[in-house]
């Protein structure tokens, strides 16, 4: 029997400003790799982990997709259809977990593929602090396995009050292996307004693991949390003027117009 393939990334995140005012951060975390097919089984072999049940560590589907009952892996599978791309194949989930119940995720990264295990597409599902969700479907027509994979997309969905909204994202991302590795660009007509990441190594996703990775971060929502509101408010003091808040789109998920990578 092949093990699972889902796991676990402590790494390291980075954030810079780089204009009109710099600022920056940087702070470790862990995230999960969930394989949506494997989750109820890794619930049943873990003692620290539930699948949408409680638990020291645990997932629950509710905290993604629409929040409903329907199996997260049949609603993303719907956007994909929708969206004319193929489906079939495992869909996994980078997250970051509940940890004693709480959870905030700025970004979930699902790396959906097609029943012959190539990646289809890169659904990218944002998070923002006033309770908002929106997602973001990118195909990867030409994706190598283990090879680095270039995406953009407008950005739709307001996040940081600091943010305008006339924005763009480009995507760099190495999808789960050995390591893992996320980075987003933001630009404007100006050029670069912001970059963050989050690179990580994986570890198997034991009981043993799992502690290890509570003991080194027992608060790691909270932290996330206040790691927001704590430079926002930095940011804000700075004299960064806050942008209106839009309503949200219309629809739970943007779709890429074009089905093309960007070039390396």
């Amino acid at each position: 029997m092949s093990p699972p393939a889902s796991g676990l990334y402590p790494g390291l995140v980075l954030h810079a400003r780089t204009r009109p005012r710099a600022h920056a951060l940087r702070y470790r975390i862990f995230m999960l790799l969930v394989d949506l097919d494997e989750g109820p089984g890794l619930a049943r072999a873990l003692r620290l982990f539930g699948f949408d049940s409680p638990g020291l560590f645990s997932f629950h589907s509710r905290d993604h997709g629409d929040g409903s009952s329907q199996p997260l892996k049949a609603q993303v599978e719907a956007h994909l259809h929708a969206a004319g791309l193929e489906t079939g194949g495992p869909v996994r989930l980078l997250c970051m977990p509940r940890v004693l119940g709480g959870v905030f995720n700025p970004l979930s990264v699902y790396f959906c593929h097609r029943a012959d295990g190539a990646l289809s597409a890169i659904l990218y599902e944002v998070n923002n602090t006033f309770g908002d969700r929106h997602s973001y479907l990118i195909p990867a027509p030409d994706a190598q396995p283990g090879a680095v994979v270039r995406q953009a997309i407008d950005k739709g969905f307001y996040v940081s009050p600091f943010m305008d909204m006339d924005l763009t994202y480009a995507f760099t991302i190495r999808p789960p292996g050995e390591g893992v590795a996320v980075s987003i660009e933001v630009a404007d007509g100006q050029g670069l307004l912001l970059s963050a990441s989050f690179a990580g190594k994986r570890r198997p996703l034991t009981d043993r693991a799992l502690f290890s990775a509570w003991l080194a971060h027992p608060w790691m929502t909270l932290g996330v949390m206040g790691a927001i509101h704590w430079e926002a408010l930095k940011i804000w003091l700075k004299g960064e003027r806050l942008r209106p808040r839009p309503a949200p789109p219309a629809k739970p998920v943007t779709v890429a117009p074009k089905a093309e990578p960007l070039p390396a």
